[in-house]
């Protein structure tokens, strides 16, 4: 589901088996499964995934696009298009946060295009602040 987390235009957005093996994304799913690695999936009544969250810890040496620190997980949410503004990426938000403080992590970060109006929404209302950015990005964090 990584790949439908991505926000872009369709038409520029390259297919799933070259964008997800770039620089810049091999570093979400590479060793997926080491410590502090945690997703929840949404399925449809045929067990096909729908929606995902999830985190992951990353370093000062390998960032990912929301990095904060060392000690904060970067977290990242993907839903079909035929499930969205329903209210399915609320419930996995909620749910993620639970889980990262059943983790003993006080906080979480993420990456959203200011182009994303309804993810930004999303987050302000579930408490997440800017505390950065860099192009079309900002950077956010839970309080």
């Amino acid at each position: 589901m990584l790949y439908e987390s991505i926000y872009m235009e369709e038409e520029r957005k390259p297919r799933i088996e070259v964008l997800l093996y770039t620089n810049e994304l091999i570093k979400y799913h590479q060793d997926w499964g080491r410590k502090g690695d945690t997703v929840l999936v949404a399925t449809d009544h045929l067990g096909t995934p729908i929606g995902a969250v999830w985190y992951r810890l990353f370093s000062s040496e390998k960032r990912g696009y929301g990095y904060v620190d060392d000690y904060t997980p970067e977290l990242g949410i993907a839903l079909k298009k035929e499930v969205r503004g329903k209210g399915l990426g609320n419930k996995l938000m909620h749910a993620i946060m639970d889980e990262a403080k059943n983790n003993n992590y006080r906080r979480l970060s993420l990456s959203v295009d200011i182009d994303n109006t309804n993810a930004l929404n999303l987050y302000r209302r579930l408490g997440f602040v800017e505390v950065g950015g860099e192009g079309n990005s900002i950077t956010m964090l839970s309080g």
